[in-house]
Formats: structure tokens, sequence, C-alpha cells
């Protein structure tokens, strides 16, 4: 899945263009997270996000037969182009999204029937002298570019997983508008808005028949996730009143 937030410039790889890049693995540049205050998460991770950032959802426009479409994120700032997550150019969480952890590459669709596998060209870990080679001398993927691919198909099958529960959701009506407020220590009133949370009524008010359902389908635990994982909203509320401070002079 290509981000046009995150991936810049993205190609797919091809064989005889490609055939000297190499990916240097140990390269960092956070830069291209630093302005993300959210991002997409597959159904398969909220076990393991919940545990670090908020998960919730948000409008992600219509299907193509018309259906309201939303995706799932885990919120890492509180204000736009706000990323509280990083610090010191690292991570201060231990669970990052999957997309995130793959890049530079992506799948995309190319054809009507054909994906490709996808390298953002912009990102500084991509050379052709150091690093995993992503083609062998007879232009054939490497076992490195193997592996990437495999991971990056079983990523997409849990992101069309994740769009059809995310319908779900939808078609049961589980899901409204959240607004979190909290005040600061500097008296600056904040307010949250722009994501989606579970609607608690509605999902009291479900049938039997419907909890059985949701149950067989996994839903009941990935609502109970997105629960738990709301508290550490007050975690980036600490974080962003930690950011107002200035640091003391030298």
């Amino acid at each position: 899945m290509i981000n046009q937030n995150l991936h810049k410039t993205p190609v797919p790889l091809d064989r005889e263009k490609h055939r000297q890049m190499r990916l240097d693995t140990s390269a960092s540049d956070l830069s291209t997270v630093a302005k993300l205050n959210a991002f997409f998460v597959a159904a398969v991770e909220f076990g393991d996000a919940c545990k670090d950032s908020p998960v919730v959802w948000v409008r992600a426009g219509n299907s193509a037969d018309g259906k309201p479409q939303v995706a799932p994120v885990a919120v890492f700032g509180l204000k736009p182009e706000q990323n509280l997550c990083l610090k010191d150019e690292r991570w201060r969480i231990r669970y990052v999204p999957a997309i995130l952890r793959f890049y530079p590459f992506a799948m995309a669709k190319i054809a009507e029937n054909q994906v490709a596998v996808c390298v953002d060209t912009s990102w500084k870990g991509i050379n052709e002298t150091q690093g995993e080679a992503l083609f062998d001398s007879q232009g054939q993927p490497s076992e490195f570019l193997k592996t990437v691919q495999k991971q990056l198909e079983e990523l997409e099958n849990e992101i069309e997983r994740t769009r059809l529960l995310g319908e779900y959701l939808m078609e049961k009506n589980l899901l409204q508008d959240m607004r979190f407020d909290a005040n600061l220590p500097n008296s600056e009133q904040l307010v949250v808005d722009g994501f989606l949370t579970i609607n608690e009524k509605r999902l009291a008010e479900l049938s039997d028949a419907e909890v059985l359902d949701m149950h067989k389908k996994g839903v009941y635990g990935l609502i109970h996730a997105h629960q738990v994982s709301l508290s550490n909203m007050r975690r980036l509320v600490e974080w962003y009143a930690e950011s107002l401070v200035e640091p003391p002079k030298a």
C-alpha cells in the first residue's frame, strides 16, 4: 500500500533498471515520519499497537461501489503534523506500524491484475555500493528481496481484511465521532477530534445473533484492543505538555 505522506517517490522495482540497487539497512532517517500525527495499522496489529498508542479510525472516502470506508490508525500526535512518539531521533514507543517498518518498500497496483514491489528512491539508504542487494547478477530477485516481497504480500492480505472489517463496523453503525479534551499546565485547553471510536451505546444494543457473529469474525477482540488503547491518550498529553517546556539553557 502506497502512502502519499510517506512514500514520496515510489517506483516499481525493475530487474534491469535497478539491478545494481542496494539497501543499506543500517541507515536511519526518521524525517519521513516526523510530521505524521497518525498512521495506518492493520487489524492484525491491534494487539501490539494498543499497548503503546491510541488506536482509532478515520474516514477514508468511499469504495468503488459507494460504501463509506474507514481506516484504523495509531495516533502519534494531538495536532496536525505533530509526532510526539519521536524524541532525539528515536521512537519512544515499542511497536511501530508494519508499513513504517517496511519502508522504503511497498506493494502497489501497476495494472488491472498486476501488483509490484515498489521502493521510495528518495530514501537515503538506497545506493549501489553497500547493503543488501535487491537483484543478483542475472537480474533475479535476491533472497532479501524475496523475503520482503512475501512479507508485503501477507501485509496486503491483512490490509484487505482490515478494510472489510471497517465496512462491517460501518454497516453496524458502531463508530462515532471522537472528542478528547485535556487541560494543560500552561492553561491551554486541548481538543482532539477528527477520529472515530466505538459507540458504546450501539454496541450494547446489538442482538445476541449480532454479538455471536462479531465474536466469530474476531471483531470483539479488535474492539477490546481499541478500548484498551484509548488510555494512551493521556501519555500523549503528557508528552505534549513536556514539549511546551523550554529546555534549560547550557
